[in-house]
């Protein structure tokens, strides 16, 4: 003879069951908003390198509007192919400073500020810009020195340019004989734009291996700066950032 046996959970276990699926639900509404917040509206990026100085440094963290230009397949984590060109597409200025994915992979993230606007004659004779075969209005501004590494200073040049509408926006040069100071013409095809950085003598950009930029690959504008740590100082060095953080950059707007 067999005897039914009911197991009942106690109320304690019940109730630390319901409190582990509360938690879970908690976490999982909580990624499912960052997610559609970091596609739809903002995108955090941190600035790994010098080439927009002296407008970003290296250690800034950034945040993108990512509405800016509307949305492409780049717009979602790990750019999936869901989709071709932009939807709701606005274009970019001329002079906005854009995080965009290098079209050699379609992976890696840029930051550079856009030069060249489709149709667009771009070159640089002798270290100065030139738009359309106009010279860009450059007033010059006090030099200052710059860590190139390895407890290494440079004095180098600074500048105020200025395209024609008014943008104005500061570049950094070491000097007019460097190797992106004399180019061909670049004719921006339609659908990409041209993007150069604010440090000219040291940046990769759309003279060099990045060529002309798809409209496709704008990810967004940068907008503001809302954190920036020197010396080369780690997020996750907690206990460093007193000492290294850059508090006059802190909730800058970029420009």
């Amino acid at each position: 003879m067999s005897e039914n046996v009911q197991s009942a959970e106690t109320p304690q276990k019940s109730g630390a069951i319901k409190e582990l699926v509360e938690i879970v639900k908690t976490i999982v509404y909580a990624l499912l908003i960052a997610l559609f917040l970091r596609v739809l509206f903002f995108q955090p990026f941190t600035i790994p390198s010098a080439s927009m100085e002296p407008n970003l440094y290296e250690g800034d963290y950034i945040i993108v509007s990512k509405w800016s230009y509307g949305y492409s397949k780049h717009s979602i984590p790990f750019s999936p192919a869901l989709f071709e060109g932009r939807i709701m597409s606005q274009p970019a200025k001329r002079g906005d400073i854009v995080v965009f994915k290098l079209p050699s992979d379609g992976h890696t993230d840029y930051v550079k500020r856009v030069i060249g606007l489709p149709g667009d004659r771009v070159q640089v004779k002798n270290g100065l810009l030139y738009l359309n075969d106009k010279e860009v209005k450059r007033e010059p501004l006090s030099p200052v020195k710059t860590n190139m590494g390895y407890g290494v200073e440079r004095e180098v040049a600074r500048y105020q340019e200025q395209f024609e509408g008014g943008k104005t926006f500061d570049t950094q040069d070491f000097g007019p004989d460097g190797d992106l100071d004399n180019t061909d013409v670049y004719v921006v095809p339609e659908g990409h734009y041209f993007m150069m950085g604010d440090n000219r003598d040291n940046s990769l950009d759309s003279r060099f291996d990045v060529g002309f930029v798809p409209e496709e690959n704008l990810i967004g504008r940068a907008s503001v700066i809302f954190f920036s740590l020197g010396n080369d100082t780690s997020f996750r060095e907690v206990w460093k950032w007193p000492s290294n953080m850059r508090w006059d950059r802190l909730f800058k707007v970029v420009e």
